[in-house]
């Protein structure tokens, strides 16, 4: 192979982070044929196949996994070009974030936001998805830092560090008239309560039944969410009550008009920053960090 044809390249590291081709072809604004077409002639032009089939999904093969951490480098590279010429020399700090589905939004903006109160002027660049697929970015250094729920575990073969950002209460919230039904003999009053939780994978799911149990309670489960910030739109028109950090219960009542029921005592969440660095060197980062330790997560429940 003595020339790589980067579209095709490109082409190929869309697919695999995407995880199949119908998904690339929303990115890439090209049809499915087309996108099929241009990984063979990639995969003839390696000698090797890129990819193998696992169900409805394509997987990359050892081959493959080697392309995408060179692509992802390369197209790494290729952004810092374009974000430093387009600068025109007034350099500006970027930062890109991973944000996994099961952080509340209130809590991802209250621990990016000292990151943009520094002198000097930033850019955040923010992907949310889940922790595996996070890390695999982070990996190959299309991320700066991964804000998480959950630590990255020892069994995911990625050389990354957790940094514990804080710890704070759990509480459950629901509008006036859920609230003004459910708050007289908290928490038994949950018992065939309606509730919104989050998805299975989520580490508040799974704390959230243990303290069920422990209570003696069964709430009705009304919807399942993987991304919170859906669950908070169903929460806002009634329908159900939904577990949030108990920090930040005058923000939640402001922004989705919802109150505390009560705390789930002796719940507790915390939130992790995930990097690739044992010490951070990455100013934004250093800044969430400290903020979330000094300030965030010190403050009294509401």
């Amino acid at each position: 192979m003595h020339w790589l044809n980067y579209h095709h390249l490109y082409y190929f590291w869309v697919v695999a982070r995407e995880g199949s081709i119908s998904k690339a072809t929303q990115e890439l604004r090209l049809a499915q044929p087309t996108i099929s077409g241009q990984l063979r002639e990639l995969e003839r032009q390696v000698g090797e196949r890129l990819f193998k089939r696992q169900g409805r999904y394509l997987a990359l093969t050892d081959v493959g996994r080697v392309v995408y951490q060179y692509a992802g480098e390369i197209f790494a590279i290729g952004r810092d070009l374009q974000q430093a010429l387009r600068g025109h020399g007034q350099e500006r700090l970027q930062l890109h974030v991973g944000v996994t589905e099961a952080v509340p939004k209130l809590i991802a903006h209250e621990l990016l936001r000292p990151a943009l109160m520094l002198d000097k002027p930033l850019r955040i660049h923010c992907r949310e998805d889940s922790q595996e697929r996070l890390v695999a970015a982070l990996a190959i250094h299309e991320l700066d830092v991964v804000l998480s729920d959950t630590p990255l575990a020892p069994v995911v073969k990625v050389r990354a560090y957790n940094h514990l950002l804080g710890e704070c209460g759990v509480s459950i919230y629901g509008v006036p008239a859920l609230c003004h039904k459910y708050r007289p003999r908290f928490p038994a009053s949950l018992a065939g309560a309606p509730l919104l939780l989050p998805s299975e994978h989520a580490a508040l799911r799974r704390s959230l039944e243990h303290w069920f149990r422990t209570q003696e309670v069964e709430p009705q489960i009304v919807g399942e969410f993987d991304d919170s910030a859906l669950m908070t739109v169903f929460a806002q028109s009634g329908v159900g009550m939904f577990a949030g950090p108990s920090i930040l219960a005058d923000q939640i009542s402001h922004q989705y008009g919802c109150q505390r029921v009560g705390e789930a005592t002796p719940l507790s969440e915390r939130f992790y920053a995930i990097s690739i660095e044992r010490r951070i060197k990455h100013p934004a980062v250093i800044a969430i960090c400290q903020a979330a330790r000094d300030q965030i997560f010190l403050r009294p429940a509401a």
